[in-house]
């Protein structure tokens, strides 16, 4: 008997009446070894031959039913072959067509190459589609059935088709697979959604609720494949997040000039990473400004807090708005954070006695301003308020009744800083004297610091010391002038070199430094800040070129400050004067030294120094700090005594306009400056007092205590606080510049994996990742390059890495590299530019690029291991298994950060294929669970690009992990290979 082709053998079949089992056996007989029947189309064949009368041929439809249970055919091609029948008219048809669907569409799988994994999502979505159209028809013949009075074979057909449809989509599985389909095929999913448009219309005028609502069910389900990993669960049993809070004080206390939109997108990281609700998080953010407010020290500090609080945090709660749902939620949102603020009254009444005002009202009404909240909630939470007010605590006396609050002196600020910027654009040889008048009046009081922090506030701050710059090199020389303007460029060229180091100190001189233009001329005052004013960490060497200017420049200075009794303005070169003053300071000194020149020339020589410009005084003192730092201790005496003459007012009626209040800057940039070397030599010098703190967060160490102490000290205390205070900050901040990234990060861990208790071991990790962010990025590749490879490599600690503490480090660990991955490309904060980098060499030989040797890290790994092969070098395994999407991104491995994540992958890839399960096994389920909990949707641009592919099916062993969104989580879907890699694992599933 020779049988040409399929559908002969199935007409044969049929003709002689051939059982299924017996059919099966005659088709492998008549079609041998080779080709598969997917291949032969068999599906497609035998359905095709079923359904060519008005009714289905059930003999033929047995023998697919078999060809089914016995696996000759795959699902995808039954499903495919299913979706091709598109006469709805034959009911009897299409009921067998849903039968046959019911057999498996709710355990659909696949073991085969990834190629045919796809193909089952591709099929998967075809008959998705196919059975939309089918539900959509068996609608309209029900609503003709009821037209003609004949519901009861519609409804029923209806019914099967939602039936199906539901057993099908209530499968995270399937929508797994059709999530990865979607991704696939656009032009189908968008065809997918036509279609359930055009059943929503028909089936809105049906009248069963319980097909209807079983449709609204299924039309859900199917709108939520494409976000089905955005979906998390929000933390409502919590009502304080200490890492919200310690992220605002930081930012407060540390980093008023940051960009606003750095700080929008590490909270947005915080509110995410931690699944906290919109309203608390905004709540927390109001809680930590209020304490910040409460806690601040008198003066420059309070000020900026204010500034940073009413100006600058409305502009944060904007920009979070665009990055949150719409607009109306957000504005609910805030409302219902004020709502839950006003219930923490204590609180509000301690900042509105600290701010001599109704804070709350202050802020209501920015945010009324900013859109943030509406006219009604505005006026509503006021008048809560205000009657909470009335039971509060009076003030004793009436003293501070007529002070203004700082609060008002900050807002009207912000736009006098606008108007200064205007006036300081204008031509400053036209009217020098109009801008000297505006200049004295922001000397006077503490106009320059409100003035200052308003600007720091509102992000102007820079564009405001580029405006001085250029003022300041404007006024560095005058040809052929009298003494009327001469005095006036004076007194210019001094303001603005006084207002600048101020800004330096209290700001940080990143904000002084322009952006380096090639070529073009570097400004006087930059390059005097860069080479010679003592910062804090940096030492300055008194003998370096710019200290040493031209000898005939440096004689005729002394000879003027020796012999004159004061100081010439008329054609000075006040840059060249400022270069020269440290070698004709020397000069001076030695001539004191040697018995030349007699105190009262040295009193003569000082007061000539300040008498007139202060920034002489400044530049003089600047470099006796680097000298003095370099002399013994019998031989400061002197040098010291001259700092102590220039740090003292002069007591003459022949100074300058402005002269009081340039001389109380004076003294605290002087202050500011010899801090450092006047504890160092354990020497007083008494600068005249302003009565407020100019330094209140420096030297907070204890005396003799090692620094290790220290830091489990403060550690312990904030850790039973539960939150970070603005003095801790800063000694956390100090032991960090002390001890360096790896002591501080290293002896952190190990505080937190001490912790035995599940709730303290949280905590302590949100209080860590806010400490943390003193220096993310550093911090993070000491903590994922240096200190978790050698935990989990040393089997001597993984018991270190049981539950809780191991849960705890491993969740630390995610949440610092997500935010130092998210936020590396962008620019490292003020405050951590300061700190010593690290090397990117370093990385490179501890994680070489070229891969031609193993690196240390591999080669720890199987020096450790007996399975040597697993965990040998990328060089030894094969290509594929440690190909990863950050290779297919072309991503730069330069990069430290992307180096240290692409290792710590392979190491996870390797503990999860080794032979020995420990803790440290625990730990990497851990550690995948918390990435796949933190992410968003969508792989690219995530760390997990830098797992290897091969580990997916390694992870897939591990029970928790057996889920397919974790999956799609964990793959990156925007690559084909990715998609691949997951459509593989979860088929298998």
């Amino acid at each position: 008997m020779k049988v040409v082709n399929l559908k002969q053998a199935i007409l044969q079949a049929w003709k002689e009446r051939w059982s299924d089992y017996q059919w099966a056996i005659n088709m492998k007989k008549f079609f041998p070894k080779g080709a598969t029947w997917d291949i032969l189309n068999l599906a497609d064949a035998l359905l095709e031959q079923a359904m060519i009368g008005p009714s289905p041929n059930p003999l033929i439809l047995s023998y697919l039913k078999y060809a089914i249970s016995s696996q000759m055919v795959s699902y995808s091609s039954v499903l495919t072959a299913i979706s091709k029948f598109d006469d709805f008219s034959r009911d009897l048809c299409v009921q067998a067509l849903l039968d046959i669907m019911d057999m498996f569409c709710d355990r659909l799988s696949c073991h085969g190459k990834a190629e045919e994994c796809i193909g089952l999502c591709r099929a998967l979505l075809s008959a998705l589609h196919w059975l939309l159209r089918c539900t959509a028809a068996s609608a309209e013949w029900l609503r003709e059935g009821l037209e003609a009075g004949t519901p009861a074979a519609g409804e029923k057909q209806l019914a099967m088709c939602l039936q199906r449809l539901e057993k099908t989509l209530s499968s995270t599985k399937n929508r797994a697979l059709l999530h990865i389909a979607k991704l696939e095929e656009a032009s189908s999913w968008t065809a997918i959604e036509h279609s359930l448009l055009k059943l929503g219309e028909i089936l809105a005028n049906l009248s069963n609720p319980q097909l209807r609502s079983q449709a609204e069910q299924c039309g859900t389900l199917i709108r939520s494949i494409p976000t089905m990993l955005s979906v998390h669960a929000e933390q409502m049993h919590k009502t304080g997040f200490p890492t919200v809070h310690a992220v605002i004080l930081l930012e407060g206390t540390m980093n008023l000039t940051g960009e606003t939109q750095s700080l929008v997108e590490q909270l947005t990281m915080v509110k995410r990473m931690q699944h906290i609700p919109t309203p608390l998080f905004v709540l927390e953010i109001w809680k930590a400004c209020f304490v910040g407010l409460i806690e601040s020290p008198e003066g420059t500090e309070e000020l900026k807090w204010t500034a940073f609080t009413f100006l600058k945090i409305p502009q944060v709660l904007v920009k979070l708005k665009k990055y949150f749902h719409g607009d109306k939620d957000f504005t609910e949102d805030v409302n219902c954070a004020f709502e839950f603020l006003l219930k923490l009254t204590p609180l509000l009444d301690k900042a509105d006695q600290r701010c001599n005002c109704d804070c709350t009202n202050f802020l209501l009404q920015e945010c009324g301003k900013q859109g943030l909240l509406s006219e009604a909630s505005v006026n509503n939470l006021m008048t809560k308020r205000k009657a909470d007010r009335e039971h509060a605590p009076q003030q004793k006396s009436g003293e501070n009744a007529n002070i203004q609050p700082n609060i008002q002196l900050i807002l009207r600020a912000e736009p006098t800083v606008t108007n200064i910027l205007k006036t300081m654009d204008a031509d400053h040889s036209k009217s020098p004297e109009g801008l000297l008048g505006v200049l004295g009046h922001m000397l006077s009081g503490k106009s320059l610091d409100l003035l200052l922090a308003a600007a720091a506030a509102t992000g102007k701050l820079k564009s405001f010391a580029r405006k001085f710059i250029n003022l300041n090199e404007f006024t560095t020389y005058g040809s052929e002038e009298s003494t009327k303007p001469a005095s006036v460029r004076a007194l210019l060229f001094d303001i603005s070199f006084l207002m600048l180091c101020h800004v330096a100190q209290t700001y940080g001189s990143e904000v002084i430094l322009s952006e380096s233009r090639s070529g073009a001329e570097v400004p006087f005052f930059e390059t005097w800040m860069q080479t010679c004013m003592p910062e804090e960490g940096k030492i300055l060497n008194p003998d370096h070129p710019c200290f040493r200017p031209d000898s005939t420049k440096v004689e005729s200075l002394v000879a003027l400050l020796n012999n004159s009794s004061e100081m010439k303005l008329v054609q000075m070169k006040w840059h060249e004067a400022c270069l020269s003053i440290s070698a004709a300071i020397l000069e001076i000194l030695n001539a004191w030294e040697n018995g030349v020149l007699a105190f009262e020339s040295i009193q003569k020589i000082t007061d000539n120094i300040k008498g007139k410009v202060c920034s002489l005084a400044v530049c003089a003192v600047a470099w006796l700090v680097a000298h003095v730092r370099m002399l013994g201790l019998d031989e400061r005496e002197k040098s010291l005594q001259m700092i102590r003459q220039l740090a003292g007012p002069l007591f003459s009626e022949n100074t300058l306009q402005f002269y009081n209040e340039r001389v109380v800057i004076m003294n605290s940039i002087l202050e500011r400056m010899c801090a450092d070397v006047l504890q160092q030599t354990a020497t007083q010098i008494k600068f005249p007092s302003t009565g407020v703190d100019t330094m209140p967060y420096w030297n907070l160490l204890p005396p003799k205590r090692p620094i290790k102490e220290v830091l489990t000290d403060i550690f312990a205390k904030v850790l039973e606080k539960g939150w970070v205070d603005s003095r801790s900050i800063h000694i956390f901040d100090t032991l960090l510049h002390m001890g360096g990234v790896y002591w501080f990060g290293n002896n952190l861990i190990k505080e937190l994996l001490k912790e035995t208790r599940k709730e303290h071991t949280l905590r302590a990790v949100e209080l860590l990742y806010s400490i943390f962010c003193l220096d993310m990025q550093q911090v993070t590749l000491v903590l994922l390059g240096h200190i978790l490879p050698g935990l989990l490599t040393d089997s001597s600690k993984w018991h270190s890495l049981m539950d809780p503490p191991g849960t705890a480090l491993a969740k630390l660990a995610v949440w610092c590299a997500l935010s130092s991955y998210s936020s590396h490309k962008g620019q490292a904060s003020t405050r951590q530019k300061k700190r010593h980098r690290e090397d990117i060499e370093d990385y490179i030989s501890l994680f070489p690029l070229d891969d031609v040797q193993p690196s240390k890290l591999m080669r720890l790994l199987s020096s450790n291991e007996d399975d040597a092969n697993v965990l040998s070098s990328p060089t030894d395994r094969s290509m594929s298994s440690s190909l990863s999407a950050s290779q297919l991104h072309t991503v730069n491995m330069r990069d430290p950060l992307n180096r240290v994540l692409a290792n710590l992958f392979l190491l996870i890839s390797s503990i999860l294929g080794s032979r020995t399960a420990g803790p440290h096994t625990q730990f990497v389920q851990w550690f995948m669970e918390e990435c796949v909990d933190c992410l968003e949707q969508g792989g690219r641009g995530s760390v997990l690009q830098f797992l290897p592919f091969t580990t997916v099916s390694e992870l897939v062993k591990v029970s928790a992990m057996s889920s397919p969104k974790v999956i799609l989580a964990i793959t990156d879907l925007s690559l084909p290979l990715g998609r691949q890699v997951a459509a593989k694992a979860i088929a298998a599933l």
